[in-house]
């Protein structure tokens, strides 16, 4: 049977379903942390946000822009106007106004932001994502989810580890649920020619990525049949639900989506927002994008806080870097990943502060840089998950989960 045929071979769009698939001080509490914090909900900006139109804001310099500098909940603490319904939950966040890195083409930006590491030629770094969903068993459920974008993929840890997109979450995910006309005994006597087919390809052909193949279809089956694929359903949720999360928006409902997935146990979701790249333009773009931010996030803190979920669910908030404090002729911002802010909320983060500090027209970082590895250290470390794991590239390079840092101790 050809590769193509094989595909194809499983009524109902199986094969698509399928495609779509510490530091040494601190180790006992990485034990501890492991025991409470079960996922993480990674809401991705594409594009880079400008940090000073929404967690760093200048008012009334030069580089601050039309925005108005709101007070937050907790005193001292100021955001933009356009992100009131966090402003009011800002006891629950730890904002990190210093964050920086030296990659500002978007392409090795985003690899950086999900790998913890840079691009280097040859080596296929696995995503956080993949990692997580490495070191935690989702039930018959995938790992990794990436909703409204394609997350990144799993490199050296093979296609079962690699996120499974849902381009729209306002759309019922297809193929979960066999075509019109097949039945279960038909679906089953199909299910054991594909195996049979696949054993045999695996026999001629084995190595990692044909069992990587054949473990993706067989979670796919397995999502077929389990109750917890409901948990895409939205449909489920009553319109007062959707209307907080912001109905119109792919963001919010994705939210929404990563809440009831985290209910079940997945244990990595990141949920996309685009449309952040503002060379021109950038002050009505960010007011928009904000709103959607400001609905979806704030919507997602409550459920998680009221349901039990948020100390158990580390909740960050990232893009691909920060941009220019210098407003261009365009009336927008260009790429600057020397400063950038970053957001975590629940997961046994401190909230109610602020990390870092920026000079006073947020052109240099004054006060405590963060670097990426520091962040996702902290993140593995509040996961429970092991920063110092080695893996071995397809070269013989071994490299481990996240490229040196040090913790965010502020927030811990």
């Amino acid at each position: 049977m050809s590769h193509i045929h094989r595909r194809r071979f499983l009524s109902g769009g199986l094969g698509a379903l399928a495609a779509a698939f510490l530091n040494p001080e601190a180790k006992a509490a990485q034990g501890e942390a492991a025991t409470k914090v079960r996922s993480c909900i990674c809401l991705f900006m594409h594009g880079g946000p400008s940090q000073i139109d929404t967690w760093d804001p200048k008012p009334g310099r030069e580089t601050g822009g039309p925005f108005r500098a709101i007070e937050s909940r907790v005193s001292g603490i100021r955001v933009s106007e356009h992100l009131p319904l966090l402003a009011l939950r800002m006891q629950h966040l730890a904002v990190i106004r210093s964050l920086t890195s030296k990659e500002g083409n978007h392409d090795r930006a985003r690899y950086l932001m999900h790998a913890g590491y840079a691009p280097a030629g040859g080596v296929k770094h696995p995503s956080v994502g993949s990692m997580i969903a490495e070191t935690r068993s989702a039930g018959v459920l995938p790992g990794y989810v990436s909703i409204a974008g394609p997350g990144h993929g799993p490199g050296m840890l093979g296609a079962g580890f690699a996120p499974f997109v849902v381009q729209n979450p306002a759309v019922p995910v297809r193929n979960l649920k066999p075509a019109v006309g097949v039945d279960q005994t038909r679906f089953d006597r199909r299910l054991a020619l594909w195996r049979a087919s696949e054993a045999r390809f695996a026999a001629r052909h084995p190595g990692s990525q044909t069992q990587g193949h054949s473990k993706v279809v067989e979670q796919a089956v397995a999502m077929m049949r389990a109750k917890d694929a409901a948990a895409f359903e939205l449909s489920r949720e009553p319109a007062s639900v959707h209307e907080r999360y912001g109905q119109q928006s792919r963001f919010g409902l994705g939210c929404l989506m990563a809440r009831r997935l985290v209910e079940v146990g997945v244990p990595f979701v990141e949920v996309a927002l685009r449309g952040w790249d503002t060379h021109q333009d950038n002050f009505a773009t960010v007011q928009k994008l904000s709103a959607e931010l400001d609905a979806g996030m704030s919507a997602l803190l409550d459920d998680l806080n009221d349901r039990g979920l948020l100390e158990s669910t580390l909740v960050l908030l990232i893009g691909d870097f920060g941009r220019t404090p210098q407003i261009n002729a365009r009336g927008g911002r260009d790429h600057y990943p020397r400063v950038a802010s970053a957001v975590l909320a629940g997961g046994g983060i401190r909230g109610g502060q602020v990390v870092g500090a920026t000079d006073i027209d947020g052109y240099e970082i004054r006060d405590r840089p963060v670097t990426v590895p520091d962040l996702f250290r902290t993140v593995f470390h509040q996961l429970g998950a092991d920063p110092e794991k080695t893996r071995m590239s397809a070269a013989g390079r071994p490299l481990t989960a996240v490229d040196g840092g040090n913790l965010i101790s502020e927030i811990i």
